[in-house]
């Protein structure tokens, strides 16, 4: 089952194949009408994004964010939605996360020269363009050295968190995220949370900072894990949100924007959260009448 909304999608100006508004025309194309930015660590594509968006009388572009924390022997990813990017403290607080990125890549680079794989950082920097360079480029340029097939391919070999090329970066704890998202003034939602270890622990915590929804519709999320997940959101009063996390990448897992069964009344309750708080009158003020709840939700 389609949805008219996706929360979870990533542009060029991080690890995306498609520009702002090359994002923004496709996902309408397919149906979607509410849509949330969330590239990682950079809010730079959201003006186009809301530039494109403009040229859609019923199409809402929500400011977002993807950002990585540490937790002992994993990761975990936190979504903000209706973020102020005109925020300079949030902006010095990226472009910090942004470096770290950037010396991780370096060194995966080096990394992978050491195994017999060598790559050009100068071709990794090309393929990432303006976004912050991230480990999807670096399978890009291994694709393209003909050192294996698919992007998946490169993660499962050399690039994923127990790969030998895998390079840690500086990051922060998710409740210092959640804190920095809630600083912004935005909301705070778990991303793609199935394979995380203790997750009830952690949504504990989580939720204690702050947390307000968590992804329960995402990508390929069967039937049993979104009945899990929307248990724990329940439990913890979380809003049970989701995306199709459309980067274009291809491969067995990707979904195109929409291409998730996430249904319409807790987006409802994030808009009128936003509402609630202002986020109108602070977030791109000529938008306001799009932060209302959207029509096309319902009231």
């Amino acid at each position: 089952m389609a949805s008219i909304t996706d929360l979870h999608t990533h542009s060029t100006f991080s690890d995306g194949v498609l520009t702002p508004s090359d994002l923004v025309n496709f996902a309408y194309s397919r149906g979607v009408r509410i849509m949330a930015l969330t590239d990682h660590d950079v809010t730079d594509g959201l003006q186009e994004a809301i530039e494109a968006a403009s040229h859609f009388q019923d199409f809402t572009l929500i400011p977002g964010i993807e950002m990585s924390t540490d937790v002992p022997g994993s990761e975990v990813h936190l979504l903000g939605y209706f973020l102020d990017p005109t925020d300079g403290a949030f902006q010095d607080e990226l472009a910090r996360m942004r470096r770290s990125r950037l010396d991780r890549g370096r060194m995966m680079v080096e990394a992978l020269r050491e195994l017999g794989l060598p790559i050009k950082w100068e071709r990794v920097q090309e393929i990432a363009g303006p976004g912050a360079v991230g480990r999807p480029h670096i399978a890009q340029a291994l694709v393209e050295a003909n050192y294996v097939e698919t992007v998946v391919e490169a993660f499962d070999r050399y690039l994923s968190r127990n790969g030998p090329a895998y390079v840690e970066r500086t990051r922060h704890t998710p409740e210092q995220v959640v804190q920095i998202i809630q600083d912004n003034g935005g909301f705070c939602c778990l991303a793609h949370p199935r394979e995380l270890e203790d997750l009830k622990g952690l949504v504990t915590r989580l939720t204690k900072a702050g947390l307000v929804a968590i992804d329960v519709y995402y990508q390929d999320y069967q039937p049993q894990d979104m009945a899990r997940l929307l248990s724990i959101s329940n439990r913890f009063g979380l809003l049970p949100l989701g995306g199709s996390d459309y980067h274009g990448l291809g491969g067995t897992h990707q979904r195109e924007p929409g291409d998730i069964p996430l249904p319409q009344e807790p987006v409802q309750r994030l808009f009128q959260m936003a509402h609630d708080h202002g986020v109108a009158d602070r977030v791109y003020p000529e938008w306001a009448r799009r932060y209302a709840v959207p029509p096309i939700l319902g009231h």
